[in-house]
């Protein structure tokens, strides 16, 4: 385990690193082991937000003007650091997650490419030129920047989702006040860190960490804020939605209730890998992950054996363990939403097939372990086939049709990942075509994006209104002006 003098950190304002004027704070701990204190944040307050958005508005229209060029380097410079800093950012994140070690590599690594492809791809941006009538007129458009953008993330991801908030945002020219989850705030620290030891300018990006309950309203309402970006739960997002003014642009990622739908066709192998990595993986803790898995009724008996077969193989332990296949959930809230939900589907005659049961003994004992379940004669209308959980739980259903697997997959308000197992091409592009999900993945995991391909949900997934990563990502962070020069 690794084990730190517990440290104080502070707000990041207008490049200034600062105690909340609140002078309160709160402690990060570690989901692993409840005992072991991260570090202790500053509990922000409304003055604080309003001083990071004073900051970030002063500063905004000098880093509009700054070459891309410059902006290009700082992005690099901060992608070399966090690579320079690999290991020691996995273990922190580790450390306060509850993610694998490997997991927490990889996330260092992804968050470091986002950086340098925004590096790259924000220089290419470009208008158009619009042919017309008039041969003495030129006519194109420009993009410009908005103007101060709010940043809040959530803990499963804490650093590659602002990653790709922050890099886009700081390319096109914004500004940005940045709230990470109060669950995950050291690793969100070491990246504004990286982010001004790259040289970012004075208040280009500012960071404060605390309650939503006590600063989200001012970080989504202020008349200063052109956009909020945020990833979160879905009833989270409605209330951002009906605090934002008519002017300030909003992206929301939020929730999702990922089905896998496996034919008659499909090698009951794959599919019970594919399940098991996007349902337990990351400990069912990501808004893409495998939650229901809808199964021919013909090889249904034969998938829940195997599945139960492999999710028993599966190694529960803490992050730091190379061999455990599974940590623990985030925190003690999510633990008491899972294990509810687990009761929640009994109560409703679902049959938990295995797990379900909280592991307090030996080395879980003061961590928030829990042993994937499975739950199977679901049906369509239980709370368990339509919640979203985001925990290590999914639920089977069985369909006689492919026509019928769909529409279970479609009856839920969500719509962000599903996947499909099948051997049959014609299959596989009737269910591109037929899903309703922003995500579609053919004998892949739910999970998983590229950091250049557009990420975002449909129906209550997402605001459905601009995409992040890949070059879409940074549409939602610029304006168009059209402008016309007569000659």
């Amino acid at each position: 385990m690794l084990k730190t003098e517990i440290e104080t950190f502070k707000n990041y304002i207008g490049g200034v690193w600062a105690e909340s004027l609140s002078h309160q704070t709160f402690q990060s701990i570690n989901p692993a082991s409840s005992q072991d204190v991260i570090g202790i944040f500053q509990a922000s307050d409304k003055r604080d937000v309003q001083l990071a958005v004073e900051s970030a508005s002063k500063a905004f229209p000098q880093w509009a003007m700054i070459p891309l060029s410059k902006k290009a380097a700082i992005l690099n410079k901060t992608a070399d650091i966090l690579e320079h800093h690999l290991e020691s950012l996995a273990a922190e994140l580790t450390r306060e997650e509850g993610k694998s070690l490997a997991n927490a590599r990889k996330e260092v690594m992804r968050s470091a490419q986002t950086f340098r492809y925004y590096a790259f791809e924000g220089q290419s941006l470009t208008g158009e030129t619009f042919p017309n009538d008039d041969p003495n007129m030129n006519v194109s458009t420009k993009r410009e920047p908005l103007g101060v953008v709010t940043v809040i993330t959530p803990w499963n991801f804490p650093l590659s989702i602002p990653a790709r908030k922050i890099a886009p945002a700081l390319i096109t020219g914004n500004t940005v006040v940045f709230k990470p989850s109060s669950d995950t705030p050291l690793i969100a620290y070491r990246l504004v860190e990286a982010l001004h030891k790259a040289g970012i300018p004075e208040g280009v990006v500012n960071f404060v960490t605390g309650r939503a309950a006590d600063i989200g309203d001012l970080l989504v309402s202020h008349p200063s804020i052109k956009a909020v970006t945020f990833t979160g739960s879905t009833s989270a997002g409605e209330q951002i939605h009906k605090k934002v003014s008519l002017v300030t642009r909003t992206q929301m990622e939020l929730g999702g209730k990922n089905p896998i739908i496996v034919m008659d066709d499909a090698r009951i192998e794959t599919a019970v890998k594919l399940t098991i990595n996007g349902g337990f993986s990351l400990s069912g803790q990501a808004c893409t992950g495998t939650s229901r898995v809808i199964v021919m009724k013909d090889v249904k008996e034969h998938f829940i054996e195997k599945l139960i077969e492999r999710t028993k193989a599966l190694k529960i332990g803490d992050g730091f363990d190379e061999d455990a296949d599974m940590g623990p959930l985030a925190n003690k809230r999510q633990l008491k939403n899972v294990l509810n939900y687990i009761s929640i589907g009994q109560a409703e005659g679902a049959k938990l097939v295995y797990g379900g049961r909280q592991l307090t003994d030996g080395k879980f004992e003061g961590g928030f372990y829990i042993q994937p379940a499975i739950f199977a004669d679901v049906t369509p209308s239980m709370r368990i086939a339509n919640d979203e959980i985001f925990g290590p739980v999914i639920a089977v259903m069985d369909a006689e049709t492919y026509e019928e697997a769909v529409r279970i997959a479609n009856s839920v308000e969500y719509g962000l990942s599903a996947s499909i197992v099948t051997n049959h091409l014609k299959t596989a592009h009737r269910f591109a075509r037929d899903i309703q999900a922003g995500t579609v993945k053919i004998n892949r995991t739910t999970t998983g994006n590229l950091i250049n391909a557009p990420f975002g949900g449909l129906k209550k997934s997402s605001t459905s209104t601009f995409r992040e990563s890949g070059r879409v990502g940074l549409e939602f962070f610029t304006q168009t002006k059209t402008v016309y020069i007569g000659f």
